[in-house]
Formats: C-alpha cells, structure tokens, sequence
C-alpha cells in the first residue's frame, strides 16, 4: 500500500494531462503534492530546478510538463520545439537521480513512433523508420527522454518508467481556435456555429482517417496505476497507453456534433491534408499488467463538453 503522505512532484500540473493526474492522485487520498506554475519555477533554467529539487526532495516525479503545439508550431519553430522540451526534461531526470528520488514517471506522446509504423503500433516499433518531418524535433526530445529515463535504469539502478499516450482529450483541454487538437478545436467550431445558427461548418479532410482518443483521466488512472503497483523492470523501456479502439475521424465528427447539438450541415474540405490514414496503439502490454482504459468517448465528450462551457465565456 503506497503512502499517503508520499511527496509528489507534478512537473505540468496545469496542463491536460498533469491536472488530470493531480486529481486521481487527490481522489485516492494522497495530500503532499507539489505543482509549480511556470512563473514560480522555469523548467529550462538548470539552476533553479537544481535548487528546487535540492529544497523540496520529492519522493516520486511525475514529469508531465512538455512545450506541445500543432503541425505549424512544430514546423515553424523546430528549435524551440526540441530545445525546450530537452531542457526540461533533462532538468528533471538529472536532478532527481541527484535527490534521490524513489520513482519517476515520463510521459512521452505517440508522435515518437516512425511515420509508417505497422498498426496496431507496438512498443518495438520505436526507432525502427523514419519519423514524420514536421514533428521531428518535439518526436526526437521525447524519444531522448525514454531513452536517458532506461540508461539511468540500466547504469545506476533507478526506477524511471516512461508511458506513451495516444490522442488525449478531457478536462482543462486547450481549445484555441487554430493550434488545438482536434476535438477540442470541433468542439469549439461546433459550439460557435450554434451559437452563430449557421447552416454549415467545415471539416478539414475527407473523415476517413481512423483516429484513437483517450479520456485524459483515464491515463491519470493508468499513470497512478503503474507508480502504485508496477516498477520499471515490469513495463521494459516504456509502455504504450490507450482504448486500443479507434474509428474513422467522420463518426468522431457525428458524435461531438451530436454532443455539442449543432444541428448544421457538414462539409468536408477534401483539399485539406488527412495526415495518417491508420493510427492505433498496441496496449496488450499495459491490458495484461492490469488495467483498461474504462470512458467511453461519448461519454467523455459531455464531460469535456461541459468543461469548455464552463471556460468558453473566458475565450
């Protein structure tokens, strides 16, 4: 039985993904954790974070902090992309083998797997083609940190676990207009156009791309699954996280329509790119260890539903 009482450092509590781990952990009775806004502590300054981890000495890191955006961002500004996210990431690693640290969790994104991997994309399948050009620089950060997390494992004894979510999406989502993920942007677009009465909305693509999506507290779940019960020698290298079902990006479509209740026309831009035609995780690993993703996505769309309405007056 884990310790209650356990210090827990949170590296990206605000985000998607670290709030949503904030609140499992909260939900499961554990009360000394720690978050740092980005004003209180910059993950890319050494200096600080050395001092940070120096002061406070937590006993599990959960580094779920990460500098994301969409194709443009990371086509425009690879530097930055690959930059920041080593910095930080590196920060972190280092800094908790130098404290001591029981047990950290990295979170990586599925990005990191070669552009024309076999579906569905299986943990092996990590380096073994070429990666997709336009993310490259956050892909190679992300596979660096699996990567120093299993050569701290293998050459000092730690116990540093990595995880690889697929498309998430949830509470406390990002839902700007232009860099957003896909539903969170629909649900947007959507809900504008409800508001608007308009007729018709657009869809970029032609909807026949089939995507995988998880609810983000879901993988909360997942992630205070394997610090509780699991340790590095039980996931190998890295594991990979998701519902390990997918469907064409149109039914997405249908359903946060429906959810929303825009009752509109839908028009496909087909000279839009589709991306990926085929994207599924391989999650027998983490399903025979013990757990199973449980949200159904129409379910967890009225959940992220309401979320944006509780914020949208804030756009």
């Amino acid at each position: 039985m884990a310790d209650k009482n356990k210090k827990i450092y949170i590296a990206g509590h605000r985000g998607l993904v670290g709030s949503a781990i904030k609140r499992e952990l909260e939900r499961k009775g554990y009360t000394n954790i720690i978050g740092k806004t980005h004003a209180e502590l910059d993950l890319t300054d050494s200096k600080a974070v050395a001092e940070f981890f120096e002061t406070e000495k937590p006993e599990w890191v959960i580094q779920a902090a990460a500098k994301v955006g969409g194709i443009l961002g990371n086509n425009t500004y690879p530097v930055e992309f690959m930059l920041e996210n080593l910095k930080i990431q590196n920060n972190i690693i280092e800094n908790s083998y130098k404290n001591k640290v029981e047990k950290l969790m990295f979170l990586g994104s599925s990005c990191i797997y070669p552009k024309n991997t076999p579906q569905p994309m299986k943990e092996e399948y990590l380096l073994s083609d070429y990666l997709e050009k336009t993310n490259e620089g956050y892909a190679l950060a992300k596979i660096c940190g699996i990567k120093l997390c299993n050569y701290y494992n293998r050459e000092y004894g730690t116990n540093y676990m990595s995880v690889m979510p697929c498309n998430l999406y949830g509470i406390g989502d990002n839902y700007h207009p232009q860099n957003a993920h896909v539903i969170p942007m629909l649900i947007r677009r959507f809900h504008e156009a409800k508001e608007q009465n308009l007729p018709e909305t657009t869809v970029w693509g032609t909807g026949t791309p089939r995507r995988e999506f998880l609810f983000a507290d879901d993988l909360a779940e997942a992630v205070v699954f394997l610090m509780e019960n699991k340790d590095a020698k039980d996931i190998g290298e890295f594991i990979n996280i998701g519902s390990g079902f997918d469907m064409p990006i149109s039914e997405i479509v249908e359903l946060i329509k429906e959810t929303v209740g825009y009752k509109g026309k839908l028009v496909y831009d087909k000279t839009k790119p589709d991306g990926t035609m085929l994207k599924l995780m391989d999650v027998s690993k983490i399903n025979q260890l013990g757990w199973k993703a449980k949200t159904e996505l129409r379910e967890g769309l009225k959940i992220a539903y309401e979320d944006f309405l509780k914020k949208y007056s804030n756009f």
